[in-house]
């Protein structure tokens, strides 16, 4: 499959292998360097849901920490996958929402929650969801 996906915004700070694909050959890595990380995927498959401001993904993700989140938030926002807007209010507002390029990977992401949830029932919790800090 050779999908069509919307152009990702020149970022004033590129990583190399943003800038130099062929240092990454395979689809998949290059895949999971811009949406792997601790908590990408969960952010993106919570923005599919529509628009959250800062609080809101720090409730839905208890064990990240406000830094995690901050920085996992401005590395999306610097792959064209995540916007952010700011309000001009007091006190400010900030939302986060997916870009055209990513709600392109809702698919991706609902098959990865229906996978998930057929390994629970058929094998029960992993280690990790057993610590407090790991995702419900």
């Amino acid at each position: 499959m050779n999908a069509s996906l919307p152009k990702r915004p020149a970022a004033p700070e590129e990583t190399t292998w943003i800038r130099h694909p062929e240092s990454s050959p395979c689809p998949v890595e290059t895949t999971l360097r811009i949406v792997g990380g601790k908590w990408k995927a969960v952010i993106l498959f919570r923005l599919v849901e529509g628009k959250k401001r800062f609080s809101e993904l720090k409730r839905l993700l208890p064990g990240a920490t406000q830094q995690m989140l901050t920085q996992q938030l401005r590395e999306l926002e610097r792959d064209g996958i995540v916007h952010r807007e700011v309000y001009a209010e007091v006190p400010p507002r900030v939302e986060y929402s997916l870009t055209e390029l990513g709600r392109t990977l809702e698919p991706v992401l609902n098959l990865m929650s229906d996978w998930g949830q057929a390994y629970r029932d058929q094998n029960g919790t992993i280690a990790d969801e057993a610590r407090p800090e790991a995702l419900q």
